[in-house]
């Protein structure tokens, strides 16, 4: 995966964060969340990239799991579940590979949800600490996204 400008620019700023006080946070608070939305905002494209480099069966395969998991838990940006109306009868290998993506997928976006909670409480409760372990999950986050396209990575160049 190559790298991303504003990934490195939200991973120098969460860094910086774990060190200020609270007066730097508030006065920093619109930079960090600018940062951390430009650092979501590219990761979710590159994610998007990979996958529409997938052969069909991948993103059939994908799509089926998507609507067997139609939990609600969040709406998917790289397809429609369902698109072509086809039961995915696809190699258990296969399955099985695009499971392991999907699971680091959810990982992810769990990890950022979690981050964006902390963020939210530290502003709520005016809190250093707070805001520290979001950042501190911020950067997780980042870890596992990147993480999560590079197994995508690695399913598509495995066609």
């Amino acid at each position: 995966m190559r790298k991303l400008p504003a990934l490195e620019n939200a991973r120098a700023i969460m860094s910086q964060g774990m060190e200020w006080g609270v007066w730097k946070w508030v006065t920093e608070k619109q930079r960090v969340r600018h940062s951390a939305d430009e650092a979501r905002a590219a990761l979710d494209e590159q994610e998007k990239k990979v996958k529409a480099t997938w052969s069909e069966d991948l993103k059939q395969a994908y799509n089926h799991l998507l609507s067997e998991d139609g939990d609600g838990k969040r709406k998917r940006k790289n397809g429609a579940a369902g698109k072509n109306g086809k039961s995915a009868t696809v190699d258990h290998q296969l399955m099985e590979s695009v499971q392991r993506v999907m699971k680091a997928d959810d990982e992810a976006y769990d990890a950022h949800e979690t981050a964006e909670e902390a963020f939210a409480e530290a502003e709520q409760k005016m809190s250093t600490a707070l805001a520290r372990e979001g950042a501190r999950k911020a950067l997780v986050a980042y870890d596992l996204h990147e993480g999560a396209i590079r197994q995508a990575e690695a399913l598509s160049r495995a066609k």
